[in-house]
């Protein structure tokens, strides 16, 4: 049995910096409204034209790939992982293939919202620890601007999502003390429609429908969310999986050097740091900049912390995520 190790990191953002200050010149909000309820200051958005979800990821890609010191054809699977794909089909994961010039492994798309890199890593490490694959790019990338209700409706939802990317180089351990010791993936259907986008879906409208009876005020197109719902849920699922995650290897909230949340919410992250009693030094936290960039959020957030010296070999490394589906997750890592 191996273990799997993040032997490369890599991320991209788009230049395009977007205020709360700039928002508030299209719609109806403020600075102060936009930071006192999710902590963010500004986010990245793609100028139409230019970076693609996949472009993104293979940006970030190629940074983790040369970090993890081997060649692109040293890559036996890919998995991506997002909910703003280029195309409805095929999914990303191919299209990095052919972008990159991996040789013709297979590739997986990965469709978990903002549980999606943990879901991601942990199908990863899986393959890895049955010997199948031997190094897999796990990439994270998210598209948001270009489907965003950009008006005062769609405020709510709007001002918290960014565009970005990142990836990781999982490859085989033999050490078992080290790398992802585990995963812990959960969901709960019943609760699906309280953060969903319900079209484009087969099960929204024929293509006829669409043509012919398009509705200018259908907001089925547009993210929705059930912001205090989801609230209430995520601070209690991220404590439950972060507690799971730790008692399966036989560890306490004491034991955490670095805990990498979700950036979902500021909030959300302040209340279970608090919780579990952790300093500012324990808790990356890169919202403030990025906004939500879902499943792109923990690579790019862990990708910072560990150019920044944050995370160093030997700390118990705790990442965990919550979000639509709902869907939760966390993985323990020994780095």
């Amino acid at each position: 049995m191996y273990n799997s190790k993040i032997t490369g990191l890599g991320y991209f953002v788009p230049e395009n910096v977007v205020t709360n200050d700039d928002l508030a010149k299209i719609m109806d909000t403020n600075d102060e409204w936009i930071q006192e309820r999710t902590g963010i200051k500004e986010r990245r958005h793609v100028v139409k034209g230019t970076d693609t979800t996949t472009t993104m990821g293979v940006k970030a890609a190629r940074i983790a790939i040369e970090r993890a010191g081997i060649d692109k054809d040293d890559i036996d699977f890919i998995v991506f992982a997002t909910l703003s794909p280029d195309y409805y089909f095929p999914g990303p994961g191919v299209l990095v293939q052919r972008d990159l010039g991996i040789k013709t492994v297979g590739a997986l798309d990965v469709r978990n919202q903002c549980s999606g890199f943990i879901y991601a890593l942990s199908v990863a490490d899986q393959y890895i620890k049955s010997g199948m694959y031997k190094n897999v790019l796990v990439i994270g990338s998210e598209l948001h601007s270009h489907g965003l209700d950009m008006t005062t409706r769609g405020r709510g939802v709007s001002v918290i999502f960014g565009d970005g990317a990142g990836a990781a180089v999982l490859s085989r351990e033999e050490d078992n003390s080290k790398g992802v010791l585990s995963t812990h993936l959960h969901s709960e259907g019943q609760h699906a429609e309280e953060l969903s986008l319900i079209a484009p879906g087969m099960g929204k409208r024929w293509v006829t429908d669409i043509i012919e009876d398009d509705d200018p005020n259908d907001e089925s197109y547009f993210p929705y969310m059930n912001g205090q719902f989801v609230f209430k849920n995520a601070v209690v699922r991220f404590s439950e999986v972060i507690m799971e995650g730790l008692k399966t290897n036989g560890l306490t909230p004491e034991d955490i050097d670095m805990l990498v949340p979700h950036q979902a919410n500021l909030r959300i992250s302040q209340f279970i740091q608090k919780k579990f009693k952790l300093s500012d030094d324990q808790v990356y936290n890169n919202i403030m900049k990025y906004g939500n960039t879902t499943a792109a959020s923990i690579p790019i957030a862990l990708t910072e912390a560990w150019e920044k010296g944050k995370v160093k070999e030997g700390d118990l490394l705790v990442l965990a995520a919550f979000g639509s589906g709902f869907t939760w997750g966390s993985v323990i890592i020994k780095w």
